[in-house]
């Protein structure tokens, strides 16, 4: 555990304002044990709590430099000179970190996922079972039963159910793969916070038993 805190230290260091999840792993009297993301243990229960978040952007890696390319050695006099070594491609600017390896016995599973269902049956996934109200559109008609142009809305709360612990590296894979897509091809204005989320699901995908 001691190699587990460490690691979950160096990568979080320096990372203003990273995205995080807090991982709690419970051990009851029985010995039984649970894991809840972002809720601590309850009261009597052995805790162990970790953190998994962005790994840290804001440093710039040394400038890549290009080896010199090799002498060519001198041609005999009836045949051609050698063609030069060809040059290497620059390394890019700003690289995306690789977060530091966790050995397989210090992997814990997943956070908790919720798959979520809107009142026209629209489902997606969420970190958070329990998603706040929000006000859906609604058809308005006239007093002569034909529709008008007013404006209406009624308050819905999308309907959300846990996840299946043995479906949870799936599900967080589908979730990475959407948020890939979202900062692909979303609107630019939302490249940021969709940057955020890439970054934020590939570590927990890599630093839990997914990874393994």
């Amino acid at each position: 555990m001691r190699l587990l805190w460490s690691l979950a230290l160096l990568a979080l260091a320096g990372a203003a304002q990273a995205q995080q999840v807090t991982i709690y792993r419970c051990t009851d009297a029985s010995g039984a044990l649970t894991v809840q993301n972002d809720v601590p243990c309850p009261k009597g229960q052995k805790q162990e709590k970790r953190v998994i978040g962005s790994a840290p952007t804001s440093s710039t890696p040394p400038a890549f430099v290009n080896p010199a390319a090799p002498p060519v050695a001198p041609a005999p006099p009836a045949a051609p000179a050698a063609p030069p070594a060809p040059r290497e491609p620059a390394a890019p600017a700003n690289p995306t970190p690789t977060p530091p390896a966790v050995a397989a016995s210090d992997r814990l599973p997943p956070p908790m996922l919720f798959e979520c269902r809107t009142f026209d049956n629209d489902r997606y996934l969420s970190d958070k079972g329990d998603p706040p109200e929000r006000c859906a559109p609604m058809a308005t008609v006239g007093i002569n039963g034909e529709p008008s142009a007013g404006a209406a809305c009624q308050m819905v709360t999308d309907q959300c159910q846990r996840v299946a612990d043995g479906a949870l590296c799936d599900s967080w894979k589908q979730r990475l793969r959407q948020a890939e897509s979202q900062l692909r091809f979303g609107p630019a204005d939302q490249r940021a916070g969709a940057q955020a989320d890439v970054e934020r699901m590939t570590r927990i995908v890599q630093e839990s038993s997914c990874g393994g």
